[in-house]
């Protein structure tokens, strides 16, 4: 009897380690050059960016309706966004709408500024804070973000994180601090263009990534 529940316990001991060890995700991100892992574009978090040169009228604009269209035309627009020139995969799954759900509880006054650092403003353990405030409970795989630092209409351009995320866990495998220039006619499109200028800089630093990682 005794020996039958020594090994009952070393099988259960066996099974909860085995349990344990496929609940943990063992994604780097080396694993982003893997096609065979899941990728999904995120969209562009606005919670932490800083606005310069913008009206009144053209910040509520940006929360009530830009935020979204910015976030909805790289959806819109396959031919110009497209993903897989930007991530060198042949499929990149979507999901703006936990970006969006955050997007709408920014207050705007406090996003307004006049100026100052805005362009270093957030660290990469800022970073790492917003990405923990977001539940990815059911994804799998990789996601990837576009954290807005600043937007300075001043300056033309604006500058942003580009974060990779085990979606498991909401850890932070990568980020990079892209400055960018925007334009158009629309203050959608303006902005929008930053956010194009972003991830097609993602593609051309795909390769030097990639060695990087000893790939």
């Amino acid at each position: 009897m005794k020996r039958i529940n020594l090994f009952s316990n070393i099988f259960l001991l066996i099974a909860c380690f085995a349990f344990t060890k496929s609940g943990i995700s063992q994604l780097t991100f080396k694993d982003y050059f893997n096609e065979q892992t899941p990728l999904t574009y995120l969209g562009v978090d606005f919670t932490q960016a800083k606005i310069t040169g913008q009206t009144d009228y053209e910040m509520k604009d940006l929360k009530d309706r830009q935020f979204e269209g910015i976030n909805e035309v790289v959806l819109n627009e396959p031919k110009k966004y497209d993903f897989s020139k930007f991530f060198h995969r042949s499929n990149t799954q979507t999901d703006i709408s936990l970006v969006e759900a955050h997007n709408n509880k920014i207050d705007i006054d406090k996003a307004k500024s006049t100026g100052g650092d805005d362009e270093n403003h957030l660290s990469p353990a800022d970073v790492e804070k917003v990405v923990k405030s977001y539940s990815f409970s059911g994804k799998k795989g990789m996601g990837v973000m576009i954290i807005m630092e600043s937007m300075s209409k001043p300056k033309e351009r604006g500058t942003a994180y580009l974060v990779f995320i085990d979606l498991s866990n909401n850890k932070v495998l990568y980020s990079e601090k892209f400055s960018e220039k925007g334009g158009g006619f629309s203050l959608r499109n303006y902005w929008a263009k930053v956010v194009y200028n972003v991830l097609d800089s993602a593609g051309d630093k795909y390769k030097t990534w990639k060695k990087n990682n000893g790939l």
